[in-house]
């Protein structure tokens, strides 16, 4: 009964340690989500305002993973099936490592700043993606680029979005000015009507400086929205993780003091019947 009992000892010690380490991470995710929320809100009314302008490392984040990485399958699947043959560009290790481990081809690849993703990747990412989209050469050149993320919606909610990002389609601005004014919140208000763009010296020109801006807007907003909700399900799961530690060291603690109890009742009961066996003697 003594081994049965060290047994539990040292899976309650063990479980002890996860969940300190499991408790450690879930505060450092929620001491880091506000920074990231925060950046992924502020940038989204410049790249909303940008497209309207241009067009009129690492896990423990529960199913973050998995989620995004289906998405980015399917979309393989039916870019393939539409006779396309796509060209793969990720973010993060576990988008290299899962892609590398089924043999598919990786054109480029950027890893280290899931957390707080930098602008200066953002513009190496838009210039190597946009150089690739303006390529004239047809065996260099695509026809599309294509992003697959997380979108941030609150701490709770989190979901997979799949968007062109070129050629030019504005999915996220409103259509009408009646409708922008609304989004605006100033419905009634004249002076909230979508201006009008005078381009000099011409609108070529013009889209030729902003299309690289908007990019590069694009895909620092994605990355942003990605870190965000990476941290909010790494702070979930986390959480998740602690309790369930923390549910094993109940049960553990409860079945060692079961074997404790067992071990002084054989112990008693070895006393008596020596006493016993002595006394008949």
């Amino acid at each position: 009964m003594g081994g049965q009992q060290r047994i539990y000892k040292q899976r309650i010690a063990s479980t002890t340690t996860l969940a300190k380490v499991f408790r450690a991470m879930e505060m450092i995710a929620a001491s880091r989500i506000g920074a990231a929320r925060r950046a992924a809100t502020e940038a989204g009314p410049y790249e909303k305002a940008l497209t309207q302008a241009v067009a009129s490392d690492r896990g423990m984040a529960g199913a973050y993973s998995a989620t995004i990485l289906r998405e980015s399958e399917k979309l393989i699947a039916d870019l393939r099936e539409d006779g396309y043959e796509p060209v793969l560009y990720t973010f993060g290790r576990r988008a290299s490592a899962y892609f590398r481990f089924r043999g598919v081809a990786i054109e480029r690849e950027w890893e280290g700043e899931s957390d707080s993703p930098s602008p200066e990747t953002a513009r190496e990412m838009a210039h190597v993606l946009l150089e690739r989209f303006l390529d004239p050469d047809p065996l260099v050149g695509v026809g599309a680029l294509h992003l697959v993320y997380t979108r941030f919606k609150t701490v709770m909610s989190q979901g997979p979005e799949v968007r062109q990002m070129l050629p030019l389609t504005v999915v996220d601005a409103p259509e009408s000015d009646s409708e922008r004014a609304t989004e605006r919140g100033f419905a009634d208000d004249p002076s909230s009507a979508q201006p009008e763009y005078e381009f000099i010296p011409s609108a070529e020109a013009v889209l030729d400086t902003l299309l690289p801006l908007y990019v590069q807007a694009r895909i620092h907003n994605v990355l942003l929205q990605s870190a965000a909700s990476e941290l909010a399900s790494r702070q979930r799961a986390m959480h998740t993780a602690t309790d369930n530690a923390n549910e094993l060291i109940t049960k553990y603690t409860r079945l060692a003091n079961s074997a404790r109890q067992a071990e002084i009742t054989q112990e008693i009961t070895e006393i008596v019947g020596g006493a016993d066996a002595l006394s008949a003697s």
